[in-house]
């Protein structure tokens, strides 16, 4: 295989003296990536080590700029131009001024990936630092190792949530927050149905008064029930049918509680996630959570409504974010831009201190939530969580993994332990099977999301 003419000649006199590898060959520590930057002065780009995490904060600090990420279709155009499917970190592919991370100088040797082609170019650091002799040299790169796991760790209690809390305000951002944080209420129909979860005398008619006297909620709960997925004989006509005949009390309980929250908080336009993006999500791991609480042995199986709220629910400290501290959302989210590969909580923590997944637990112990859901949403990204409810954090975390190996979320899934399907009581081949016919209806679960897409004209 001969190196891509563009490549070749952006090399210079070096491609003599480099060799091609393979991707599995290569050392992952070595490995370097460029990121397109722009705001509305220019554009740049920036090379740093693959594993390291871009603070994009501290970069315009010391640029004195407002970059972002490139938006897409630039991107694109400029990847064109090249004749190549993917950008290699080398400066005179394109003609923008460059940054260069600091720590690639401590670097033997780099590795440039080529992109689809699964081979990478192994070159000298000194023959790589020639090719970068003009452009500008700083630190805004940060090695993820140095980056404390809270999220693993932490109880996520009070104590600790006001302790990172606190944190903010070392970022300088228009809000001021105080020992108290003030949170938004409950929305009235979520309260609700809160209060008909635990009245233990509450009827199939309770539940479509409520849902009825919310008219968005209920074309929703509708239009659920007569969606393909549910695979209904005959026109679902009315709440009252999608109640009685399609859904059950249970699970328009959940849907009704999941929607009705979230239309309670603003979506942020900040950041490559839509409103669409979140109820998709949304959606994709209630259902899972839903599947594989109902795959469980009967003695050890959780609750079918509360796995599948606390998946309904498992993005909410998305939308709290936005809503609570906005200056904040608009950071991360443009972190997340540059830094696909991360888990949004590293990045949370780096720069905030907190998830959004404990600030979401915070105001769902505020709402009164149940303690499973708190828990569910809390840990959701950690699979070895302890504790009397962790059956249903692990059920989230495990089917986000199926997800991902089912190409649903975008992002790569981590290894599954058979001991932690074996604690759980799950034959992992059942597991993968079910996800398989799950992702065949992919169609059928984006058109339930159709009306919840679209944010309700009070937003």
């Amino acid at each position: 295989m001969e190196l891509p003419l563009a490549v070749r000649q952006a090399l210079g006199d070096s491609a003599q003296r480099v060799s091609l590898t393979t991707l599995s060959q290569a050392d992952s520590l070595s490995a370097l990536r460029m990121s397109l930057l722009s705001d509305e002065q220019g554009s740049l780009q920036v090379i740093c080590r693959k594993h390291d995490l871009i603070d994009l904060e501290q970069l315009n600090q010391q640029l004195g700029r407002d970059f972002r990420l490139m938006e897409l279709s630039e991107q694109r155009r400029i990847v064109a131009r090249t004749g190549l499917s993917d950008l290699p970190p080398l400066p005179s592919l394109t003609d923008l001024p460059t940054v260069v991370d600091f720590r690639v100088r401590d670097l033997d040797t780099v590795v440039l990936e080529l992109g689809d082609d699964k081979l990478a170019v192994l070159m000298t650091a000194s023959d790589f630092r020639s090719l970068t002799e003009a452009a500008w040299h700083c630190s805004f790169a940060v090695d993820p190792a140095t980056i404390p796991a809270f999220g693993k760790r932490t109880s996520g209690g009070t104590e600790q949530f006001h302790s990172s809390i606190k944190k903010f305000t070392a970022l300088r951002i228009r809000q001021r927050l105080e020992d108290t944080l003030e949170l938004p209420p409950m929305p009235e129909t979520a309260q609700r149905i809160v209060h008909l979860r635990v009245d233990p005398n509450a009827v199939m008619g309770d539940l479509v008064d409520v849902v009825e006297s919310d008219p968005s909620l209920a074309a929703q709960v509708v239009s659920w029930a007569s969606s393909s997925f549910y695979g209904a004989a005959g026109h679902v006509r009315s709440v009252h049918d999608a109640v009685s005949r399609v859904l059950g009390f249970d699970l328009v309980m959940n849907l009704a509680m999941g929607l009705s929250m979230g239309r309670g908080l603003k979506q942020s336009n900040e950041g490559p996630e839509s409103y669409t993006g979140y109820w998709q999500r949304a959606l994709w791991l209630a259902q899972s959570a839903g599947i594989l609480a109902s795959m469980m042995p009967r003695g050890t199986r959780p609750t079918f409504g509360l796995a599948y709220l606390a998946g309904l629910l498992h993005n909410f400290g998305e939308l709290a974010l936005a809503q609570i501290f906005p200056p904040h959302h608009r950071l991360v989210t443009r972190a997340q831009e540059v830094n696909p590969h991360f888990e949004p909580s590293v990045i949370e923590y780096y720069l905030l201190g907190i998830s959004r997944d404990d600030i979401a637990a915070r105001l769902m112990e505020s709402w009164g939530m149940p303690e499973e859901v708190i828990q569910a949403i809390r840990h959701q990204n950690d699979p070895l969580c302890q504790g009397p409810h962790e059956v249903y954090p692990k059920l989230l975390w495990l089917g986000q993994q199926h997800l991902a190996a089912c190409g649903i979320t975008g992002r790569a899934a981590e290894d599954v332990p058979e001991a932690f399907y074996e604690a759980l009581g799950l034959d992992p081949e059942r597991v993968r099977r079910q996800f398989e016919e799950l992702a065949k209806g992919k169609d059928s679960i984006l058109a339930m999301t159709g009306n919840a897409d679209t944010p309700p004209t009070s937003l």
